[in-house]
C-alpha cells in the first residue's frame, strides 16, 4: 500500500527526487508519487511538472498539457515550458507550442541583458528582439543563449540559412545544448537537408531515445529522403505509445499514401477525423487521394465544422478544398467552385506573392540566356548526364511522365527536389526574384560553373537508391531555372510537361499544395504565371534549339505508346514495354497524383475545366495569347 509522502521520504524535496528517478522506468508509479505530493501541497509547481511528464510518458497528452500549464502558472520562470511546447506539438497546437517554446527561452534567461530581448521574442516583436540580440552579441560573441535566441528570430522570419549558421556556431560552443540541437535539426529539415538533420537527431536520441518529438522529426526526415519503410515503422511505433497525436496520424497517412499503402493511409486520416473532427487537413488529405468518395454524412459533417467560429483559417481552407472535391465528384459544379474559390481566397491572404516579380524575373532570364551567352559558355559545367529534369506547371502531367520513365530499367524516380531552387536562392543572396540572380551567373568562371553542377549531383545523391544510371528531378518550378540547368549541367535532359493552359491552370487553382506554388491561389495570378512560363520557354527554345523536349498531356493521353517512344528517343534510351505498364510500378510517388498514376491511362481529366468555364473569365483574360497559341508554343 502506498504510504504518504511525509512518511515515505520525510520531505517533499526527497519525494520529488525519488519520483524523478521513477519517471522513465515506471511512469505510472511516478504519477502516483506526484499526486501524493500534490495532496500535501496542491500548489507545488515541481509536482505539477512531474505529473505532466509522467502523463506524457503514458501517452495522456491532454492531461499532460493541463498539468504542465498549471506548473507554468505557479512558476512562470520554471522548467515546464519546453515540455508544454512538446505536448502542444503532439496535440497539433502549433501556435500554442511556439508560444510555449518562446516562454521556455525566456525562462532560461537569467542575464538581465537578455531579458528584454526574450520578452520581445515572446511578444512577437521580432525586429526589436533582433536588434537587442545583435547588440548583445557584439559585446559577448560567445553567449550561446543569445545565439540560440537570434537563431529563433531568424527561423520565425523564414531566414533558415541564417538560423542554421547561428545554431551551428552555438553547438560548436556548447555541444551538449540539446534544445539548440533540436532547433538545429528542425531548421536543417526545413531546408531539405535531411541527411544532416538525421545526424543531429542521432545525437539527441542517444541522450533521450524515447522523446516523441525527436522520433517524429526523424520519421519526417527519413520520408524526405525516400526511406518510407523506416519512416512508417517509426510513426507506427510512436503512435502506439502516443495515440493522441493527430499530427502524427496525419504524417503516417501521408507516408503510407506515398508508399502505396492506401488502406492504412485512409485509416490514418479517418482516425484523425474521429479524434479531431475540426481538423481540416485530414479531410483534404482524403480528398487529395483523388479516388476517395465522401459519403453524404461526411459532407454534412464538413459543412457543420465550417459553421464553427472557433476553427483556424488553416482548418477552414482545408475544409473548403475538401468540399470542392466532394461536390465536384457529385457533379454539383456551382457548389464545388464556390468552395474551391473560398479555400483559395483564405489561403491567398496569408501569402506574399507578387505576379509582377515573376514577370520581371522571366524577362531577366530571357535577356541573359541568349544564344550568344550559351555559345560563350559552351563546354563548361559538369559533364554529368545523370539528371532528367521534368519542368512545367504543377498538375500538367509531370507525375505521369515520371512514372512512365521510372518504369524503365535505367531510370530512377525520386521526387520534386528542392536543390535547384535552393542553389538559385543562394546565388541571388537569399532571393530567386529581386536579388542578384540570374545576372550573377554572367560573372562566374568555368571552374565555378562546373562546381555548381558537381554540387547538384552531390546534393541529390542521398535521393538515389537503386544504382540506375539516370534519375528524375520532377520539381515543376525548375522551369524558371532552365538557363541555370543548361549552363551547369549541359548534358542533363530537360522535359517540359505542357497541358492546355485552361486545364493546367484550373487544375492547379483547385489544388491545395502543402508548400510553395503561391501563384496558384488566384485565377489571375496563375494565368499570368503560365503566360510568363510559356514565353520564357519559347525564348529558351530560340537560345538553345532542341535542348528541351516538350510533352503535351493531351497527346500522351491520346497516343501513349507513340509519345513514350518519342520521349525515350530524346533520352537516348531503348523502348521497354514496362513503360506502358507504369501503373503496375510499386515505387513511392510523392505528389498529389500518387493514386492516379497507379491506374491505367484515362482521359476524363482532359476537358474537366470546361465544367467550370463560366467562372474562369479572369483566368482567360490573364492567359491572353498563351491560351490561343496552345499547342503551337
Amino acid at each position: 500500500m502506498q504510504t504518504s509522502v511525509p512518511e515515505q521520504t520525510g520531505s517533499i524535496q526527497e519525494a520529488l527526487g525519488h519520483a524523478r528517478v521513477l519517471l522513465r522506468a515506471n511512469p505510472s508509479l511516478a504519477l502516483e508519487q506526484a499526486q501524493e505530493i500534490l495532496k500535501a501541497d496542491p500548489d507545488e509547481p515541481r509536482a505539477h511538472y512531474l505529473q505532466g511528464q509522467a502523463l506524457a510518458h503514458m501517452g495522456r497528452h491532454q492531461e499532460a498539457a493541463a498539468a504542465l500549464r498549471r506548473a507554468t502558472e505557479l512558476e512562470p520562470d520554471g522548467p515546464a515550458w519546453r515540455a508544454l511546447g512538446d505536448q502542444l506539438t503532439l496535440l497539433d497546437d502549433a501556435a500554442g507550442a511556439d508560444a510555449a517554446y518562446a516562454q521556455s527561452i525566456k525562462a532560461s534567461v537569467r542575464d538581465p541583458h537578455l531579458m528584454q530581448a526574450a520578452v520581445a521574442l515572446v511578444e512577437g516583436k521580432l525586429a526589436i528582439a533582433e536588434q537587442l540580440l545583435r547588440e548583445r552579441l557584439r559585446a559577448a560573441p560567445t553567449d550561446v543563449a543569445a545565439i540560440r535566441m537570434l537563431a529563433e528570430v531568424g527561423a520565425r522570419l523564414g531566414r533558415f540559412e541564417d538560423a542554421e549558421k547561428l545554431l551551428r556556431r552555438c553547438l560548436e560552443l556548447a555541444p551538449s545544448f540539446h534544445a539548440a540541437r533540436h532547433n538545429y535539426a528542425i531548421v536543417l529539415h526545413r531546408e531539405s537537408k535531411s541527411a544532416e538533420a538525421l545526424r543531429q537527431l542521432d545525437v539527441l536520441l542517444k541522450a533521450d531515445p524515447e522523446n516523441p518529438s525527436y522520433q517524429f522529426l526523424r520519421a519526417a526526415a527519413l520520408a524526405r529522403i525516400g526511406e518510407y519503410e523506416d519512416a512508417i515503422a517509426i510513426y507506427r511505433d510512436v503512435l502506439a505509445k502516443y495515440p493522441g497525436s493527430a499530427r502524427g496520424w496525419l504524417s503516417l497517412g501521408h507516408a503510407c499514401k506515398t508508399a502505396g499503402l492506401r488502406e492504412e493511409s485512409v485509416a490514418a486520416y479517418e482516425r484523425v477525423i474521429a479524434d479531431a473532427p475540426h481538423f481540416g487537413e485530414a479531410y483534404w488529405s482524403l480528398a487529395n487521394l483523388k479516388t476517395h468518395p465522401f459519403s453524404d454524412a461526411v459532407v454534412a459533417g464538413m459543412n457543420q465544422q465550417l459553421k464553427r467560429a472557433d476553427i483556424s483559417d488553416e482548418d477552414r481552407f482545408h475544409l473548403h478544398y475538401a468540399l470542392g472535391k466532394a461536390y465536384e465528384d457529385k457533379s454539383d459544379f456551382p457548389k464545388s467552385f464556390t468552395h474551391y474559390a473560398e479555400g483559395a481566397r483564405i489561403r491567398r491572404t496569408g501569402l506574399d506573392y507578387k505576379a509582377d516579380e515573376t514577370t520581371q524575373a522571366a524577362r531577366d532570364h530571357a535577356a541573359l540566356f541568349t544564344r550568344a551567352f550559351f555559345e560563350a559558355h559552351k563546354g563548361q559545367g559538369s559533364q554529368a548526364a545523370d539528371p532528367i529534369f521534368i519542368v512545367g506547371l504543377p498538375r500538367s502531367g509531370s507525375t505521369l511522365i515520371e512514372q512512365i520513365l521510372a518504369s524503365h530499367s535505367m531510370v530512377e524516380g525520386t521526387m520534386e527536389l528542392p536543390d535547384i531552387i535552393s542553389m538559385a536562392k543562394r546565388l541571388g543572396g537569399g532571393k530567386v526574384r529581386g536579388g542578384s540572380y540570374p545576372a550573377v551567373l554572367a560573372e562566374l568562371g568555368p571552374d565555378q560553373i562546373k562546381a555548381l553542377g558537381d554540387e547538384y549531383i552531390a546534393r541529390t545523391r542521398v535521393q538515389r537508391k537503386t544504382g540506375r544510371p539516370f534519375f528524375i528531378d520532377k520539381m515543376p518550378n525548375n522551369s524558371q531555372h532552365v538557363g541555370l540547368i543548361h549552363l551547369m549541367l549541359p548534358n542533363a535532359k530537360i522535359i517540359d510537361a505542357r497541358r492546355h493552359p485552361m486545364g493546367a491552370c484550373f487544375s492547379a487553382f483547385k489544388q491545395h499544395f502543402a508548400r510553395g506554388q503561391a501563384f496558384t491561389y488566384d485565377l489571375t495570378d496563375v494565368g499570368r504565371y503560365y503566360a510568363d512560363y510559356a514565353e520564357l520557354m519559347a525564348r529558351f527554345d530560340e537560345a538553345a534549339p532542341g535542348r528541351v523536349h516538350r510533352v503535351l498531356y493531351e497527346d500522351m493521353i491520346g497516343d501513349t505508346e507513340a509519345e513514350v517512344r518519342r520521349l525515350l528517343d530524346y533520352l537516348g534510351l531503348p523502348f521497354e514495354p514496362a513503360c506502358l505498364q507504369f501503373h503496375a510500378n510499386t515505387r513511392a510517388v510523392r505528389t498529389a497524383s500518387s493514386e492516379q498514376v497507379r491506374q491505367p491511362i484515362y482521359s476524363s481529366a482532359v476537358e474537366q475545366w470546361r465544367n467550370y468555364e463560366q467562372w474562369l473569365q479572369p483566368l482567360k483574360t490573364a492567359l491572353g495569347r498563351a491560351a490561343a497559341d496552345y499547342p503551337r508554343q
